[in-house]
């Protein structure tokens, strides 16, 4: 809830919604009115601004999954030159827009963002958190060809996708190549939160017997959901726009230097330009550098003092650590332990 707590208390009224429970938050933030609070949410499109004054009951949600997306970015990058952060400064709802022309990294965050709001939207909807929807009514009655009925309260998937769709994909205003890659990555987020839910069981019947199975759907983790993306941001495609006879305006995306037109896969991340190296500060392309970042001095991979450093190479701070340890209990009825410590270093990027 760090993101919503920025856009809503920050924004709006300071008080106690970190306190207190996403229903009652959310009765908070209706009370509020809606007006207020979406003219106060930065980063929004004319449109997206529209849908928030018009769904005051899903301001919650968005703002958890763009929070959810966000987190997840910074876990999968952790160790990258590029650890999806920014300098704070004009942040919006989905995180710090990156200036750069359509490299991956951008390509990646649009993907997860839209993961992000998908995999929420659709959970506030089995938790009863928005007036226009709630379980898979789809999936509410009937046997299926194995044998096990349906019951429970199956994930609206369908539903979290289509409010994305409208909510996300109305952040694009321009036609321009980019915003065709930065829908094009939306839906591959979407796409994989659907080709990921699983099916949950209980069984009914005597003594522990399965004389009967009722089933559900449900979301997949959303570390399973930022998994495979990352697969599919190391595996990427570059695209080129092409531009339609009359209006000369980009009408669809092919793969570049392909002799023909031939379009991407729809699971494919795809992106238009190379990325910068990412080791010096650079706001034009979205680059904070390495300057400070903590670094392994024994690894090999993509955290290594080598490679995270860029060359410049890295000071060596020492310190002590201090914990708990060999801990006895002693009856009756206390715990009684150690305190052990060891001489530890530390290692940041010139």
């Amino acid at each position: 809830m760090k993101l919503f707590t920025a856009i809503v208390v920050l924004y709006v009224m300071q008080s106690a919604l970190l306190t207190i429970p996403n229903v009652m938050a959310l009765s908070s933030v209706v009370a509020l009115g809606a007006n207020v609070i979406c003219s106060k949410i930065p980063g929004l499109s004319p449109r997206q601004r529209s849908i928030c004054q018009n769904r005051p009951d899903a301001i919650v949600a968005i703002a958890e999954g763009a929070d959810m997306g966000l987190g997840e970015c910074r876990h999968q990058f952790r160790y990258r030159r590029w650890n999806c952060t920014s300098d704070g400064y004009g942040e919006t709802l989905f995180g710090k827009p990156m200036p750069s022309a359509g490299n991956r990294e951008a390509s990646f965050k649009h993907a997860i963002n839209s993961a992000g709001t998908t995999h929420a939207i659709t959970q506030a909807c089995s938790r009863g958190n928005l007036t226009n929807c709630s379980c898979d009514r789809s999936k509410e009655t009937g046997l299926t060809e194995e044998g096990w009925r349906w019951g429970g309260c199956s994930a609206d998937i369908e539903y979290g996708l289509r409010f994305s769709r409208i909510f996300v994909d109305a952040g694009e205003t321009v036609n321009d190549a980019r915003s065709l890659m930065n829908l094009h990555n939306n839906e591959v987020g979407r796409q994989v939160v659907q080709d990921n839910m699983g099916t949950e069981c209980k069984c009914h019947g005597v003594s522990g017997s399965c004389t009967t199975k009722t089933c559900w759907t449900t979301l997949p983790p959303f570390r399973l959901v930022g998994n495979i993306l990352k697969d599919k941001y190391e595996r990427p495609v570059q695209v080129e726009p092409v531009r339609a006879r009359r209006t000369r305006r980009p009408a669809f995306l092919k793969i570049k230097d392909a002799r023909n037109f031939k379009k991407p896969r729809h699971t494919d991340i795809v992106y238009l330009q190379r990325s910068p190296n990412y080791c010096d500060k650079d706001p034009r392309v979205g680059s904070l550098g390495t300057l400070g970042r903590q670094c392994n001095r024994t690894s090999v991979g993509t955290d290594s003092c080598d490679l995270m450093c860029c060359g410049r190479g890295y000071n060596t701070h020492q310190y002590t650590r201090i914990w708990q340890c060999n801990c006895k209990f002693h009856w009756c009825c206390y715990v009684r332990c150690n305190q052990c410590s060891e001489q530890t270093e530390e290692y940041t990027c010139k």
